[in-house]
């Protein structure tokens, strides 16, 4: 089928599936707290729900599913999940987003599992920044990770960056060269007001426009990629060729043709990044609702779906942060390394 569309004629087409909540890093962009509540190990979807539900969405025209967490490395046994959704030809795209830290284990796994694509998020390539970034001090097992991946054979690989002013954003062009030599494109993301982001500030956002110029001054004359996608990220090359990204949801927000939704580790669906309910698939799964009984609910929340969150939040005048720690503490599906980023 041609798919889904919601009230602004987004296609149903991109589902980010959380395998855990839980993660090794504590960012302080994401997670700043050493301790969280975590989701009730008994409602976590095991991974024959996962690809049930997985097929509900194929159905009904999805054909981009990427997995995330939390980290998702953390979920045991990942590479079974990843030989159960590669076995279903309808998925285009199966990719991963991954910190990294236990990467180079893993990756032959992934890889012979059928796993397409690794996404590493990778914030700085300075140890002690790392360590005052994320809490831990694991940064040059991200470096060996990234490395191992073109080693199990995987290429398309994308390095994440947070861009946040006075603590990364004189990394810009080191980034794009450590890309080069990987091989991976960088994608610069603006650091956006979501989830755990409780010490999130405008001032600390560098936008699209000034990263562009910065690099501009580095490089010279910067093109646009002009190219059709649903994409988060506006792709660029520079004069001899490299190509990276940025991911402006900040300050340029792309929710018009935003086609993701995120289904978490416990099975609920998000249709934004920014908003504060989820639909419970979890409850009429396990209760017995079949394909096509799951299949009208999905359909009816999406065709009814006018979620803009970023452009909403741009309008914001004095724009604070989404969720403060209390709210995160009541209902942990509020966090980002919950719904997946």
């Amino acid at each position: 089928m041609t798919g889904v569309t919601d009230v602004r004629g987004r296609v149903l087409r991109n589902l980010r599936v959380s395998v855990t909540d839980r993660c090794n890093l504590r960012c302080g962009y994401c997670m700043p707290e050493e301790e969280y509540v975590w989701l009730p190990r008994e409602d976590i979807l095991h991974f024959g729900e996962i690809a049930s539900l997985t097929d509900v969405f194929l159905d009904l025209g999805v054909d981009k599913v990427r997995l995330t967490g939390g980290e998702p490395l953390l979920r045991r046994d990942l590479p079974r999940l990843i030989r159960m959704l590669a076995a279903k030809p309808r998925i285009r795209d199966l990719a991963m987003t991954t910190n990294g830290v236990l990467l180079a284990e893993h990756a032959p796994a992934l890889k012979a599992a059928g796993l397409h694509r690794i996404t590493v998020s990778l914030d700085t390539l300075d140890p002690a920044r790392f360590a005052r970034l994320t809490n831990r001090t694991t940064h040059e097992r991200v470096l060996e990770g990234i490395a191992s991946v073109p080693r199990a054979g995987f290429t398309g690989t994308k390095l994440d960056t947070v861009v946040i002013r006075g603590v990364n954003d004189d990394e810009l062009g080191a980034l794009i060269e450590f890309a080069r030599s990987v091989p991976a494109e960088v994608r610069f993301i603006e650091y956006m007001d979501v989830g755990g982001a409780t010490r999130w500030s405008m001032d600390q956002v560098v936008s699209r426009a000034e990263m562009l110029e910065r690099l501009g001054r580095r490089y010279g004359r910067i093109e646009p990629i002009v190219e059709t996608s649903t994409a988060p990220a506006d792709r660029f090359r520079l004069p001899d060729g490299t190509t990276f990204g940025i991911i402006s949801s900040t300050t340029a927000p792309f929710c018009a043709d935003c086609d993701r939704s995120r289904l978490t580790a416990d099975g609920l669906w998000y249709l934004c990044l920014y908003a504060t309910r989820g639909v419970d698939l979890r409850g009429p799964f396990r209760g017995g609702a079949g394909p096509e009984e799951l299949k009208a609910l999905i359909t009816g929340v999406w065709r009814a779906r006018t979620d803009r969150g970023a452009e909403d939040r741009l309008a914001l005048g004095n724009r604070q942060p989404l969720v403060q720690i209390g709210g995160l503490r009541r209902d942990p599906h509020l966090e980002m390394h919950t719904r997946g980023g």
